[in-house]
């Protein structure tokens, strides 16, 4: 039991008092000498997102359940819904005594959720037609953002499939494939493959030799002959190549050009595919997107020519390395021939944009906030979801 007389199984409410800020902690306490309230807090961000709230919500029923305490949570915003910069995405009202503690753990866990699920739903609506793969999971800092930021993904993707888009499919692992549907994680091939084999063609061998009845992704920048190394595969599996089952994953580091590609060749290319791309590139890391270094639109145009010539059009592209939004809207203006991107870039770039804020606005059913955060005010008609 602790100090102020609230029982809560000992690891949940461990976890809480280390991870709350400690005013909160010291505000329980005081609560509970002088008389507890009832209280509203609304909980909003500051800038445009996909609402995200399921992590919060499942968290706060499971401390209401462990403290045999009873929070009203309404959901303003349905899971997936574009909720405007201001807008309370939720109300959760309780008692004080009980839910003063909570604020910072439920922020972390709402925030940066609804910002990589707009994200996600900015790049799937960008590239409609394109398959898109999570591949998250090396940028997450612990198994707590991993799971976060996939269960985003899957939320963003499932907004933008409502409006056509394939959007996400699966992701690389095998601990949040559920949040896609899936029983395993996607993927082929890493680069200590290529390096362990000794050459592009012969880590592709031993993949089919390993697994025979699976499609295959060959990754092909290792040793910088992307098209090379490619075609070669291709001729190898001629007969995965034509029944559409060969794909080849381009992931060039920004350092340099994708074989037989330099500034002046890259303007070539898309002058052949995408003229106007060039004329309406409207900054320097767009026009890098478009003709650099790296997986450029250029890049991806000249795979597919080299592929197409060679009698391959069923091989397939896919595309890594640095695809956020900016990204795929730039992919999307210049027609860029991708079938799959392998994306971590949806984890939000700017770190305080996922800041999520919570005020309460309620105290015993009087309308009480801050100066200047009226807005938050409780309106009428508002659904109410209450934990067990």
């Amino acid at each position: 039991m602790s100090a102020d007389g609230i029982e809560a199984p000992a690891d949940l409410a461990a976890d809480i008092a280390a991870r709350t800020d400690s005013y909160f902690s010291r505000t329980r306490r005081v609560v509970a000498r002088f008389g507890d309230k009832r209280v509203t807090y609304a909980v909003f961000m500051r800038r445009p997102v996909i609402s995200a709230p399921r992590l919060m919500v499942d968290w706060l029923e499971t401390v209401a359940a462990a403290r045999g305490a009873r929070f009203e949570i309404e959901v303003m915003y349905p899971e997936g819904a574009w909720v405007g910069a201001g807008e309370p995405v939720a109300y959760i009202t309780g008692s004080l005594v009980h839910l003063s503690e909570l604020e910072t753990i439920m922020l972390q866990k709402i925030g940066p959720a609804s910002v990589a699920a707009h994200n996600a739903y900015q790049m799937s609506l960008a590239l409609p037609a394109v398959t898109f793969l999570a591949m998250e999971a090396r940028h997450c800092a612990g198994a707590e953002m991993q799971e976060m930021m996939a269960y985003a993904a899957a939320v963003g993707s499932d907004a933008a499939k409502r409006e056509g888009a394939v959007g996400f499919i699966g992701n690389a692992n095998e601990g949040t494939a559920h949040w896609f549907g899936q029983a395993h994680g996607l993927g082929t091939m890493p680069h200590s493959l290529i390096g362990y084999a000794g050459s592009t063609l012969r880590a592709a061998e031993m993949f089919r030799e390993t697994f025979p009845d699976e499609a295959m992704t060959v990754l092909v920048d290792y040793f910088g002959r992307e098209i090379s190394d490619a075609l070669a595969v291709c001729e190898r599996f001629q007969d995965l190549a034509e029944a559409g089952m060969l794909s080849f994953r381009l992931d060039t580091h920004g350092g340099r050009f994708v074989e037989g590609l330099d500034p002046a060749e890259s303007y070539a290319v898309l002058e052949r595919y995408a003229p106007g791309a060039i004329r309406r590139y409207r900054s320097d890391i767009e026009l890098r997107f478009l003709v650099g270094t790296g997986v450029s639109a250029a890049a991806i145009w000249r795979l597919r020519e080299a592929l197409n010539a060679a009698g391959y059009a069923k091989a397939k592209i896919v595309a890594s390395s640095g695809f956020g939004v900016e990204k795929c809207r730039v992919m999307a203006d210049a027609r860029a021939p991708i079938d799959v991107v392998g994306t971590g870039s949806f984890i939000p770039d700017s770190w305080h944009e996922t800041y999520a804020t919570a005020d309460i606005i309620e105290y015993d059913g009087v309308p009480t906030v801050k100066l200047g955060r009226e807005f938050l005010l409780r309106k009428n008609g508002a659904r109410k979801r209450a934990t067990d």
